[in-house]
């Protein structure tokens, strides 16, 4: 599938494979340690640069992967969202996961990008079972969790992340 296959639209925003010349937005929330306060630690911009270039790859072949976040109004970039294969406590699931720059949260963003990632997955990728899984701690991803459809299945020490409970959310094709 093209790259133009794999743009997604909702009332707000444009998601679409990230681009190589996303390194400096994504880096403006990923290399950011308040921006990231739920994860061991903020990206350097090597690890932002790889991660572009990885996701942009996979998107345009397979629609898996992590893709830029634009809003249409400003073309600005505000995070990025996706579809991802996750071991979750040993187990690969196809993982919907979000990130967007602080100065964006709490206007809905998070949770119109993960909707239409579940209506995608589902209808275009044929997939039976969706999750996503956070920090139990992290009560703001958990509510895009929920909103999105998604129940809550389990919790568990993640070995991945300073061995922190981690809460597991997840929604199959039959239930949305």
């Amino acid at each position: 599938m093209g790259e133009g296959i794999r743009q997604l639209k909702t009332e707000r925003l444009r998601i679409r494979a990230l681009r190589e010349n996303d390194v400096d937005a994504v880096f403006s929330f990923f290399g950011n340690a308040a921006n990231l306060e739920h994860f061991p630690a903020p990206f350097t911009r090597e690890e932002v640069s790889d991660f572009v270039s990885k996701n942009g790859d996979l998107t345009r072949g397979c629609g898996l992967g992590f893709q830029a976040v634009v809003l249409k109004s400003t073309g600005e970039l505000i995070g990025d969202c996706g579809i991802t294969i996750q071991n979750i406590d040993g187990i690969d699931e196809h993982e919907i996961g979000y990130y967007f720059h602080m100065a964006h949260w709490g206007n809905g963003y998070a949770t119109e990008a993960a909707q239409c990632l579940k209506e995608f997955g589902f209808e275009t990728l044929g997939l039976k079972r969706l999750c996503s899984y956070m920090a139990e701690d992290h009560h703001p991803s958990r509510r895009v969790a929920e909103r999105n459809g998604m129940k809550l299945g389990k919790t568990f020490n993640n070995p991945n992340n300073r061995n922190l409970p981690t809460t597991v959310y997840a929604v199959t094709h039959d239930q949305s």
